[in-house]
């Protein structure tokens, strides 16, 4: 690359489409087509395993970016691609039927193979969306994930490095509190996923975003010391994707199975547009006022007014209004 368009096309066009097919939309599919029952726990898992890989890889990335350079940082990611492809490729199947079994928690035996969908999968994506937005329900969502993109990927994911090199911390030191985060984040998401299969997905959400918004209020004022940052990352890393399980249920029940896969994929779609709004707006803000304070005020805001959204999910307002009594 010699300009700096190439380096947005590649990376903001080329990766960002591959990372985006296999987001955790992809594992709500999965877990939608494999299991019934115990379904909250299986997307717990399967979003929790971004967590593994966050502890796995961030501080080896960065260590090995500090004493041999980024080309050879993007090496190693891609080495690690090509070797996970095969065993895709091998052993996994689209369906249970493909095996002769049942998804997880039904009874009766397998059923038929479902037939791969016909027609242009663009025009149903778009003829789902079309559908979806005379739901309130799904603006509702919508707008709840923005807030969580806006205050995990887009903020937290982008600046909090950032963040601790303006507060003193070395890169590596802040990729490694970026990582332990993940071990409370893979803890978090599967207890998540757990809880969404025996608690009100709403009450679930209203609690998360509540606390995830307390702890971005304290994250400017934990950079004074270890302890500090330390309790942030606990409460943070137990809650950065804790949503996404009972985002999914409640998907699934607003739109049915066979349509979930579609809306979150577009529910998602409005998570990352949060994400590229607060990555964009919080580096303004930090090139513009000197530091991030603003920016994760803001965010934190945001987080509350994503708990308050996700209470009205699934409320029938006519059903509230008094009965009109006979003459």
């Amino acid at each position: 690359m010699r300009e700096s368009w190439q380096l947005i096309v590649l990376w903001g066009l080329v990766v960002g489409a591959g990372a985006g097919v296999i987001a955790n939309v992809l594992g709500a599919v999965v877990a939608a087509r494999w299991f019934t029952a115990r379904r909250g726990l299986v997307v717990g898992l399967l979003t929790g395993s971004a967590a593994a890989g966050q502890l796995i890889f961030l501080p080896t990335f960065a260590a090995i970016n500090e004493h041999y350079g980024w080309r050879a940082m993007v090496l190693t990611v891609t080495a690690v691609v090509l070797i996970v492809i095969p065993f895709v490729a091998l052993l996994m199947r689209e369906r249970p039927e493909d095996v002769g079994l049942a998804p997880y928690g039904e009874t009766g035996g397998p059923k038929p193979v479902v037939a791969a969908p016909q027609g242009n999968p663009f025009t149903l994506a778009i003829r789902t969306l079309a559908d979806a937005t005379r739901s309130r329900d799904f603006w509702l969502l919508a707008g709840s994930f923005f807030c969580c993109g806006a205050s995990t990927n887009g903020l937290i994911g982008t600046h909090l490095i950032p963040a601790c090199l303006d507060n003193g911390i070395p890169e590596v030191a802040s990729a490694s509190l970026l990582a332990g985060m993940g071990i409370f984040n893979m803890v978090g998401t599967t207890g998540s996923g757990w809880l969404s299969d025996r608690v009100d997905n709403r009450v679930l959400l209203a609690i998360y975003y509540s606390l995830r918004g307390l702890s971005l209020l304290f994250l400017p004022f934990s950079f004074v010391s270890f302890y500090g940052l330390s309790l942030f990352a606990l409460f943070y890393g137990l809650d950065w994707i804790a949503t996404v399980p009972p985002t999914v249920r409640l998907i699934a029940n607003s739109f049915g199975k066979e349509k979930a896969g579609i809306i979150y994929g577009w529910v998602f779609t409005s998570h990352q547009l949060g994400s590229a709004a607060a990555a964009y707006f919080a580096g303004l803000m930090r090139a513009d006022l000197g530091s991030y304070l603003e920016a994760f005020i803001l965010s934190g805001l945001l987080c509350f007014a994503a708990a308050l959204m996700v209470m009205f999910i699934g409320v029938d307002w006519r059903k509230r209004e008094p009965a009109v009594q006979a003459a």
